[in-house]
């Protein structure tokens, strides 16, 4: 049986091994309603929660694998049960993210910054 911070690197939901274990112990990882530590094994059927920026990615386990495969095949190993408020929160700040500074303007200046925390 993989280790959960293994799995969730091998179906490329982190980038690094050592990101999904810095999630596992920040609590930000649940296997069936249960914080994981990032040794807790996963098993087929279990159900994964993963909290990134405000939001619950829910998955569930169809195979257990423990070397990382290709995009193409996570499907196989993984499916997405995400509610769709989820996905409506997530592209609601994705939106606020795009509509807060223009792509390239660099880094906000002392008056942009007055001017936020006048607003705010």
């Amino acid at each position: 049986m993989p280790r959960i911070d293994s799995f969730l690197w091998s179906v490329r939901l982190f980038k690094t091994r050592s990101k999904a274990s810095e999630a596992c112990k920040k609590n930000r990882i649940l296997i069936n309603g249960s914080e994981a530590k990032p040794a807790k094994e996963v098993r087929k059927g279990d159900n994964i929660l993963i909290k990134k920026g405000g939001v619950k990615f829910e998955y569930k386990v169809l195979e257990v694998l423990s070397k990382r495969v290709g995009a193409k095949l996570v499907p196989d190993y993984l499916i997405e049960t995400t509610s769709i408020e989820e996905k409506e929160k997530l592209k609601l700040q994705q939106l606020a993210q795009k509509t807060y500074r223009d792509k390239g303007a660099g880094r906000p200046t002392k008056k942009d910054r007055r001017d936020l925390e006048d607003f705010f």
